[in-house]
């Protein structure tokens, strides 16, 4: 599996669109959650994120396939937030995110927290998190009555 990350530029925020509402729409659909949803940005909303100073947007590749994206937002004190990271699901459960999360770590050599926010009653999103070394924490926020959102950090050694 040869898994390459290639930095986005704005001529690629609408293959960044269309692969969101592909990744995330299962989700908007099962929770609803109309206000929070990656689902639900526009193609402008990715534009106006890709162009901002301390944010690094970058396709995720298998064999040249672009198969999701990760957006690392840079914060003070060597803090990383990924936010959001998503595989097509045609390519979920393969391992690619795990790689991805292993070329995000490299890469930002000088990170000593990451942190990331799922949706807690997506199991398979909290194990393999937990499975990469994040923790939960404590902090969560109801988005509705479906859907919880939980925050996770990973300290670096």
């Amino acid at each position: 599996m040869e898994i390459s990350l290639s930095k986005a530029g704005l001529k690629e925020a609408s293959i960044i669109h269309e692969m969101q509402i592909k990744a995330f729409m299962p989700l908007l659909n099962k929770y609803k959650d109309y206000e929070t949803s990656p689902a639900n940005q526009t193609v402008e909303q990715i534009a106006d994120r890709i162009n901002q100073s301390f944010t690094d947007y970058y396709l995720i590749k298998e064999a040249n396939i672009s198969v999701g994206a990760i957006r690392i937002v840079k914060k003070e004190n060597k803090i990383y937030r990924v936010s959001p990271v998503f595989i097509l699901p045609d390519y979920q459960g393969r391992g690619i995110a795990q790689k991805v999360f292993s070329i995000i770590e490299d890469q930002y050599s000088d990170a000593q927290i990451w942190e990331l926010a799922t949706v807690l009653e997506e199991q398979r999103n909290c194990y393999l998190y937990e499975k990469l070394g994040y923790r939960q924490t404590g902090d969560a926020k109801q988005i509705n009555d479906k859907m919880t959102i939980v925050f996770y950090e990973k300290r670096m050694a």
